[in-house]
């Protein structure tokens, strides 16, 4: 049978808008398994938020590796990320989709008693975080992380700790640290900060005893010997803190605590999805590029995956719901 030049133009045509279309799936479907053509990370708050950052950070990385050849940023902001939270969950099993997450989502969802959770989603990774530092000024009476527990335990209104908003991380830090002291967390004097710059000038100006917040919002200051660290939420040394004592330096493990941030899939994606953003995500992390993105931003790197991450998230939910509760705020 003849073939007329139109028709094979038109036939080859077809084959490339297939070809076309399938790239535009994940390779969990039949590409590559360390590889995605097309993905949307949406960011559950405004332009230059953490979350933000950590968005476009996996954007600039995955396309940099060559993991993904085209990433899409949506900023969703609204009630610490629980209005891009309910639309995340509203996509069930759909496919080339993420969105950013972490410890202030996980609050979130507890303090506002939304509909959706974290239930409702498929967990990914744990990407990031940055330890929670407590502070007081260079001339404080308060020479150990224990002399301030002494005097908070006390007499606990008579001890004003700055840090952030209520529901934050510092907030949830302090009051994991009143709770191992066995101290009430809802008699804690905590006076709530804007922001890191606003604790800093309240503890030089001696309005507050003490400060809690991430470690690179007082590292400035400390470094400079303006104030003096009594405690970091890690287990191990923190490198631009070396003189900061340790949860384990104290004999308190249960502190270890970070403001992590994370990335989900929707629920109800397939195996072949979720095995394939998986392997993306654990090649991602080897990279020479996101060991440079780290560096840069100084995040602590905290990768947990798959099974693992989500068995550690459940029971981070359960730790930060009875500290919630036990502030009065759940």
């Amino acid at each position: 049978m003849k073939i007329s030049r139109m028709t094979a133009l038109v036939a080859v045509a077809a084959l490339a808008a297939t070809a076309a279309g399938c790239s535009t799936q994940s390779s969990g479907g039949s590409n590559s398994a360390n590889s995605l053509s097309q993905l949307s990370i949406i960011a559950p708050a405004n332009p230059g938020s953490g979350w933000d950052g950590t968005a476009r950070a996996l954007q600039e990385a995955l396309q940099d590796t060559g993991l993904a050849k085209r990433v899409e940023v949506t900023n969703v902001p609204g009630a610490s990320g629980t209005v891009a939270l309910a639309q995340f969950g509203a996509s069930e099993g759909k496919s080339g989709t993420w969105m950013a997450s972490g410890l202030a989502m996980m609050s979130g969802v507890i303090t506002n008693k939304t509909d959706t959770t974290l239930d409702d989603v498929t967990p990914l990774a744990r990407l990031t975080g940055e330890s929670e530092l407590i502070v007081v000024p260079a001339d404080s009476p308060y020479q150990s992380i224990d002399d301030l527990a002494e005097a908070v335990k006390a007499d606990p209104g008579s001890v004003a700790i700055a840090g952030g908003s209520a529901g934050s991380a510092d907030h949830i830090f302090l009051g994991l640290w009143a709770q191992a002291y066995g101290i009430e967390p809802s008699k804690l004097n905590f006076v709530p900060f804007s922001g890191g710059g606003e604790a800093t000038t309240a503890l030089l100006g001696n309005k507050v005893a003490a400060g809690v917040a991430g470690t690179s919002e007082f590292a400035a200051q400390v470094q400079a010997g303006k104030l003096r660290p009594l405690l970091v939420s890690s287990t191990e040394k923190i490198e631009s803190l070396p003189d900061a004592p340790t949860v384990t330096d104290i004999d308190k493990s249960e502190l270890d605590f970070y403001n992590w941030r994370s990335v989900l899939a929707p629920k109800g994606i397939s195996d072949a999805d979720r095995t394939t953003y998986l392997a993306v995500l654990d090649e991602l992390v080897k990279s020479d590029k996101w060991k440079e993105t780290l560096t840069t931003n100084d995040w602590q790197d905290l990768y947990l995956s798959g099974d693992d991450f989500s068995t550690w998230q459940t029971s981070e939910s359960e730790r930060v719901r009875g500290v919630l509760e036990d502030l009065s705020l759940a």
